[in-house]
């Protein structure tokens, strides 16, 4: 997956009165585009000439449909939105999956690559994922080797394709033939380091050379078994099974601050430790109808909020209290706040506005 960290794009959110305003991110661009989905991204605003540490993406998949294994030289955050995936990646040197559902957020991290797998019942998958390179080092790529490069390749059907037509499975089966013969390659070199063979008896007899065909088709049988229990997640380490982290669930667990006017849930390193490889925050905040979120300011880092639902306004101001912008923003639209900028978000419409903020944090001076 291809990031521009340019600012610009093709696509403008509807729906604002505010696409002249800094502040609203309403340029996308269409990274991947294919029959079974797309995956849209739009850039941060650089501010004051900093590369911009923060791409927001939004990534729909249609039912059934496989995320062929990508690679991207960030940290990934991802949210559910809409609908259930499986996803898959390196965690502690093992493939993991892990399946998640609506209001869940996981982390991926940089240099892992992974898929995705639409395991909903003909819903259509949205998620929401916060491409951050803060926590890497620059933008220079990991060291892979040409087999790792040659399994991550595009299909020609592109990136996102279906796994139920029976037209449509041939690239299926590519792809799990790649990632099985790498992983076969994988698995028998590791298991090649922990077995020691003894090739240095001249005087072997024709009952030791049967014992070392029977050695060599047990060997393959035990590496294949290995090999399908890693891909489907049942790899065991020195210690015990290698579990991925659990996800943290936004809607499933207690909010930080809770009243009649709305609610809000603050989830960082402490609360869930992934976060740690990110150097991120994130917010969810809830309003009720005509209420309002009090102007506040963040000292720390800049701030990206995205409107999940509901529509309402936007309030911010320059650090010498005139004002900066005043903006109607409704579902989908995205806004940014840099630190020490105070800005309010307030609700006059009937349904609830709920917004999704990340902080990613500012590396020290």
């Amino acid at each position: 997956m291809e990031v521009d960290g340019k600012q610009g794009g093709e696509e403008k959110v509807g729906g604002s009165d505010c696409e002249t305003s800094i502040f609203i991110l309403n340029k996308f661009k269409k990274v991947i585009k294919s029959e079974g989905g797309e995956v849209k991204v739009v850039s941060g605003y650089r501010w004051k000439g900093d590369l911009n540490p923060m791409h927001i993406g939004f990534v729909s998949m249609e039912p059934n449909t496989l995320f062929i294994p990508q690679y991207i030289d960030a940290n990934l955050i991802l949210f559910i939105q809409t609908g259930e995936v499986k996803v898959g990646w390196i965690h502690k040197d093992k493939l993991v999956e892990a399946k998640l559902k609506m209001g869940d957020v996981s982390v991926i991290p940089a240099g892992s690559a992974f898929y995705f797998i639409n395991v909903g019942n003909d819903e259509k998958l949205r998620m929401i994922c916060s491409i951050n390179a803060a926590g890497t080092s620059g933008w220079k790529s990991y060291q892979v080797t040409m087999d790792e490069l040659s399994c991550l390749t595009k299909q020609k059907q592109g990136p996102i394709i279906f796994m139920s037509n029976k037209t449509k499975e041939q690239p299926k089966s590519q792809l799990l033939s790649s990632m099985v013969k790498l992983k076969l390659k994988q698995q028998q070199q590791i298991e090649d380091e922990d077995q020691e063979i003894d090739d240095d008896d001249d005087d072997d007899d024709d009952d030791d050379d049967n014992d070392d065909k029977e050695y060599e088709e047990s060997y393959k049988a035990w590496s294949w078994r290995k090999l399908l229990n890693s891909i489907i997640g049942k790899q065991w380490r020195k210690g015990g099974r290698v579990h991925s982290p659990e996800p943290y669930n936004l809607y499933g667990n207690e909010p930080s601050f809770c009243n009649d006017y709305g609610s809000s849930i603050s989830i960082d390193r402490r609360q869930y430790s992934p976060l740690k490889l990110t150097g991120t925050s994130i917010y969810f905040v809830n309003l009720t109808a005509g209420s309002m979120l009090a102007p506040h300011l963040n000292p720390m880092a800049t701030e990206y909020g995205i409107i999940l639902k509901g529509t309402g306004i936007i309030q911010v101001v320059f650090p010498n209290g005139t004002n900066a912008m005043t903006a109607k923003v409704r579902a989908g639209d995205i806004f940014w706040v840099p630190r020490y900028f105070p800005f309010a978000r307030l609700h006059q419409w009937m349904d609830p506005l709920s917004s999704l903020d990340t902080q990613p944090r500012r590396k020290k001076e």
